[in-house]
């Protein structure tokens, strides 16, 4: 037992000098765990910021002027007016994303008891900001129209006061969000592509034919190639969240570390073994890359890392709960971010250690055909 337990040692160890000689996988670790953490943080926004606004005002009272002055940064460009023969046109080259529409006779038709409209034109291609910012709008628009009746001595209470208490961020920072989310994306990617890479090089470089006359068995190299590399993941991982997220970011972390590393190593059991059954099925390195390409798309988009896994149909939800990120990214938002604990978050923990048992022994299957073959 304990002479299996050292081969499994050496042949990681062996491991680990293999990633440390290759400069091309160093940099992408390197890379994928301190730039682009930072750049997918700061740059990747999902809420409103400088959206562009042009106003045609043909109302020109003090109320559309105090309206038009109120849009200012940090969600909004300042406004700019423009001429109502040019909305169509600006709005088709993408020179503005809301163009607001102020009537004639805005501000007599209100202090008249009237109830007028304003129209907000939206290009809604902007997706990801179109929905918010019509919302910022219109509460912009009604907060000054309410502030100018009241001025007035008009009547422009509303019988419900919304109170609004935002947990776990307060200012809604999507810094917050995407900072830890590109780490555990990155686990996921760089997992794969480690232990799959890993694979794929013995047999290019033909040692596979030399591991099958040393005293080592199929299981032992597999365990051996997981475990070198989660290490190498988590040791990355875990600078790159105290360092770039904690340090350089200034984002809070509410919930236990040590936790977190729990439940990243539990899932990068499951996700390495997931590499390997990928290069199992590969015949060369481009293969493998497709396939690791196709898979994490589909767990990256689909696990609620992206978008929330309710938004989704019931049938797909049912479907990803047999794949271990989504399962790791509700585990580690729940740590990160609400701080929860062992007692909230272990079934997550069993859910990856389940799924990842079923991956191990489907490449351990396969790997094993792989050996049998080579050896033949």
């Amino acid at each position: 037992m304990f002479r299996r337990i050292s081969n499994i040692y050496r042949l990681g160890v062996k491991e680990l000098y293999s990633v440390r000689s290759d400069p091309v996988l160093v940099f992408l670790l390197i890379w994928a765990f301190t730039f682009m953490v930072y750049e997918v943080a700061e740059n990747a926004k999902i809420e409103v910021v400088n959206a562009a606004v042009g106003v045609l005002d043909e109302d020109q009272s003090a109320l559309s002027r105090r309206i038009i002055d109120s849009i200012l940064p940090p969600y909004f460009k300042p406004a700019e007016e423009i001429d109502g023969r040019d909305m169509d046109r600006l709005l088709d080259n993408g020179d503005y994303i809301f163009i607001i529409d102020i009537p004639p006779r805005f501000e007599s038709d209100l202090l008249a008891g009237k109830r007028p409209e304003i129209q907000v034109n939206v290009d809604a291609t902007a997706m990801a900001i179109a929905g918010n910012g019509s919302s910022y709008l219109a509460s912009i628009i009604n907060s000054e129209v309410s502030n100018y009746l009241d001025a007035d001595g008009g009547e422009s209470s509303l019988p419900v006061d919304l109170i609004v208490r935002v947990a776990f961020n307060p200012n809604v920072n999507s810094t917050w969000f995407m900072s830890v989310m590109a780490i555990i994306n990155n686990v996921t990617l760089l997992a794969m592509i480690l232990t799959g890479a890993a694979l794929i090089r013995e047999r290019e470089h033909g040692t596979i034919e030399h591991l099958l006359v040393t005293p080592v068995t199929s299981v032992d190299i597999m365990i051996s190639k997981v475990w070198s590399n989660g290490l190498i993941i988590i040791v990355v991982a875990s600078v790159s969240l105290v360092m770039v997220v904690e340090g350089i970011l200034q984002v809070p972390i509410f919930g236990s570390k040590p936790l977190f590393i729990l439940g990243a190593v539990v899932y990068l059991f499951s996700v390495t073994s997931f590499g390997i059954l990928l290069a199992t099925l590969a015949g060369s390195m481009p293969q493998f890359g497709l396939l690791v390409v196709l898979t994490y798309i589909v767990m990256n988009l689909l696990s609620g890392s992206t978008t929330p896994l309710e938004s989704m149909p019931e049938w797909l939800q049912f479907v990803m709960q047999f794949a271990p990120s989504t399962h790791y990214v509700s585990f580690s938002q729940s740590v990160l971010f609400r701080g929860a604990g062992i007692n909230i978050v272990w079934p997550e923990l069993f859910a990856m250690a389940g799924i990842g048992a079923a991956y191990f022994l489907a490449a351990f299957s396969r790997f094993r055909k792989v050996l049998d073959s080579s050896s033949g």
